[in-house]
């Protein structure tokens, strides 16, 4: 078994999770060497609010079933961009179009990416 505080494995087991249940266009961003505050960010594309909602479900029971708790949850009764906050992992659970808007990918263009799906 991984050591889920790791970040590092933290960010792989939640990018299986989401894989699991049909996320989307999952990309990796590591922010070690370009920011002081989080090491990763995933990024997902839900095909709607109840899978955006589904995805950050089984994501926070998931991780609570192994002790760790999100310290910031944002955005989950919208369920166009749901946001749990892990810390040194940050997960961005997005509709198509919000992901499109925001351009998460295109304002840390200068992370290192990793496109899952």
């Amino acid at each position: 078994m991984e050591d889920l505080r790791n970040s590092q494995s933290l960010v792989r087991y939640i990018a299986q999770l989401t894989l699991d249940k049909k996320g989307d266009t999952i990309s990796i961003l590591d922010l070690r060497k370009i920011s002081s505050m989080v090491d990763f960010f995933i990024i997902i594309t839900a095909t709607g609010e109840t899978h955006a909602r589904a995805l950050a479900d089984v994501v926070r029971k998931k991780l609570r079933d192994k002790g760790i708790r999100n310290w910031h949850l944002e955005g989950y009764s919208y369920g166009h961009w749901i946001l749990l906050d892990y810390v040194d992992v940050v997960v961005h659970i997005f509709m198509e179009e919000e992901r499109k808007y925001y351009g998460i990918e295109s304002l840390w263009g200068d992370a290192p990416m990793e496109k899952i799906v």
